[in-house]
């Protein structure tokens, strides 16, 4: 992964957040937010050959429409961009417009957004059709690794169709169940409710016992998900010291911000090989011990971040421990490979 891009888009995703109440009409989200994010693709919002704004494409009876932008590679038109006002609520109806223009335009991908939201479309169910599910979804204000890794595809240097279609069927459906499960989790359907109950209650399902379920099941998701944070949280926070290690006063050991932004970048690396919620972290006097299974003897990376002229990564994908110099935090994406080397290890 490109660090530079990454760390392009979570300042761009930062900045749109912060600004966010200034933000207000659909004119300002272009400028500030989505232009911003082309750039950060490579592209020149700036030369019309690569960028064109308020791009004219005849689609039967209707004449003189617009789409927002139009992304040119090559010489051929790539990805039409549609924007709406940053209080919409993106919608079906919203991409009715990015629908007839697919069917007339070179164009293999769609992008709906509202400056925040972000739906990418292509043509997987019939070709030159673009199909009513978006293959990805997210959120800029809370952009995750795995649209950071899918839109890097999107870089004007990695550009790539084939590359991109190759997840895009897979992603398209995880984006649709996660919707739905969040739904569910948030709202749980009469289906829901009604298949829950039956494994848990003998008696008549009357609507009066219904009612009553739907709330017990809202009340059982929320502690559900609340104890899984907690014991998540626990592990990292409230670890106990192996006794392969000498005992230590937990008051003098201090967890600074860039130790934790480390764990969370090699959880984030290693979540391609072994399930992240493996991965604890363990601070200690003379280092920060990324570990797996919160044991010691499942080292995946050291940090020593301690000295303020020094930092030094222990890794692990070898026998032995080697240390290698860095300069700031996110280096740890430099050596993405031997970080999932050492978690293969215990995969």
């Amino acid at each position: 992964m490109d660090t530079v891009f990454e760390e392009k888009l979570r300042s761009l995703s930062a900045l749109a957040t912060e600004k966010r109440s200034h933000l207000q009409t659909e004119e300002a989200v272009k400028t500030a937010v989505i232009l911003n994010l082309i750039q950060c693709l490579g592209f020149n919002p700036f030369d019309p050959r690569e960028v064109i704004p308020e791009y004219t494409a005849d689609v039967g009876v209707k004449r003189g429409e617009k789409v927002d932008y139009a992304i040119s590679i090559g010489g051929k038109i790539a990805i039409l961009v549609e924007c709406k006002s940053p209080q919409s609520k993106l919608s079906r109806p919203h991409a009715s417009q990015l629908y007839r223009y697919f069917s007339v335009t070179e164009a293999r991908f769609a992008v709906l957004t509202n400056g925040y939201d972000w739906e990418v479309y292509t043509d997987l169910d019939a070709p030159n059709r673009m199909d009513e599910r978006p293959f990805l979804s997210f959120d800029l204000s809370e952009i995750d690794q795995t649209a950071i890794s899918e839109l890097a595809k999107f870089r004007k240097s990695e550009f790539d169709i084939e590359n991109i279609l190759l997840t895009a069927s897979n992603l398209k459906y995880v984006s649709a169940l996660k919707a739905e499960i969040r739904q569910e989790l948030s709202e749980p359907s009469d289906e829901f409710v009604q298949m829950l109950v039956r494994r848990v209650y003998d008696g008549r399902v009357t609507a009066s016992v219904r009612e009553d379920f739907e709330k017990l099941i809202a009340r059982s998701v929320k502690e559900v998900l609340r104890d899984k944070v907690n014991a998540r949280l626990s592990s990292a926070l409230h670890h106990s010291v192996m006794a392969s290690e000498p005992e230590e006063d937990p008051d003098e050991i201090e967890t600074t911000q860039d130790e934790w932004d480390g764990y969370r970048i090699a959880t984030a690396i290693a979540s391609k090989v072994i399930d992240p919620e493996r991965v604890c972290i363990r601070d200690t006097k003379s280092y920060c011990g990324i570990l797996i299974d919160d044991n010691n003897r499942r080292p995946l990376v050291r940090l020593y971040f301690n000295s303020k002229t020094t930092r030094y990564l222990g890794l692990f994908d070898n026998e032995d421990e080697e240390k290698v110099r860095v300069d700031k935090v996110t280096d740890l994406y430099k050596f993405s490979e031997r970080i999932r080397g050492a978690a293969a290890k215990y995969a």
